[in-house]
């Protein structure tokens, strides 16, 4: 039976918490003070009778209970925002919502195909496409704050009350503007791209490690002038307009190389192939229209990759 005490300040407090991993944070993303945060996680804790979080030097971390109430907390809220926007949608105009996180790897070429596709069904819907970085789309699936996630698959601590379909595998490539000096050399040395400005993944991106395995495998202790991003506007015009090297997924720059705006340096990436899918709540399975989206993102990828592979 539920404990009556319980209301939805309390969840949403608990997920907030959850999500920033701070109370000073969370206050300020609710707006109320930090001691009411406070003392709303401690009336949660003592109707509950477990302890839902620790504070360490590293933040305000979940503990096992609270990392079970997380699952639940999450799907509660999600299930609650689902009704409500589907009754705001049906008053408005009879349609629905869906909200997707989408990172960089499929954000440029992947889903606008697939939410093309998807419009073409006639189901009146919204989507709303936000990005950010993987441990934030996924906290905020967790919170039911977003309907699905589409990228590569994270770590597997990341993963926990979460489940991953895989659509593709892709590597990392190294990329430069057509008639970069990198590319008129007889043979390639990768070591030559510390004489360059290096654009790097950002220290929490997914494929960050697999570039930092790389380039130690090959020697590469230090790459001169460097910059950390994971902006594709950013990356794209700086590679462009500049010597830069630019390391990124194939996927985000896929569409600049097969127009012969930027070009891949002849780097073997192999070990950097990592699979690439859709990510959702294992304990909340997606509505209708997510259903149908998700759908449309499996048709695309797979559309997409045989003609990768083709080429």
């Amino acid at each position: 039976m539920i404990d009556q005490r319980i209301k939805f300040r309390h969840l949403q407090c608990f997920l907030e918490v959850a999500r920033q991993r701070s109370v000073v944070k969370a206050a300020g993303a609710l707006a109320i003070t930090q001691p009411a945060v406070s003392k709303t996680i401690r009336e949660l804790e003592q109707t509950l009778g477990v302890k839902l979080f620790d504070r360490s030097k590293r933040g305000v971390l979940l503990t096992r209970f609270g990392e079970v109430f997380l699952r639940y907390a999450g799907a509660s809220v999600s299930a609650l925002r689902q009704g409500v926007d589907s009754i705001a949608q049906a008053r408005v105009k009879g349609g629905f919502a869906i909200t997707v996180g989408v990172l960089p790897t499929v954000a440029a070429r992947v889903m606008p195909r697939a939410i093309q596709s998807f419009k073409a069904d006639g189901i009146e819907t919204t989507v709303r496409v936000v990005t950010g970085h993987n441990t934030v789309l996924l906290a905020q699936l967790r919170a039911g704050e977003v309907d699905l996630v589409v990228g590569r698959l994270a770590e597997p601590e990341l993963m926990t009350g979460l489940a991953f379909e895989h659509l593709y595998s892709e590597h990392v490539c190294f990329v430069v503007r057509p008639g970069h000096p990198l590319l008129e050399a007889k043979t390639f040395d990768l070591k030559e791209i510390g004489n360059y400005t290096v654009l790097m993944p950002t220290e929490d991106s997914i494929i960050r490690p697999y570039v930092d395995r790389l380039l130690i495998a090959n020697g590469v202790a230090s790459y001169g002038d460097r910059i950390e991003t994971v902006s594709m506007p950013f990356g794209r015009s700086y590679a462009r307009s500049s010597d830069a090297v630019w390391i990124i997924s194939n996927g985000v720059v896929a569409d600049d190389l097969a127009d012969g705006l930027l070009v891949e340096l002849p780097v073997d990436t192999s070990e950097t192939m990592g699979p690439v899918g859709l990510t959702s709540r294992a304990d909340a399975p997606p509505g209708l229209a997510a259903q149908m989206l998700m759908q449309a993102v499996r048709e695309t990828a797979k559309s997409q990759t045989g003609k990768a592979m083709k080429h």
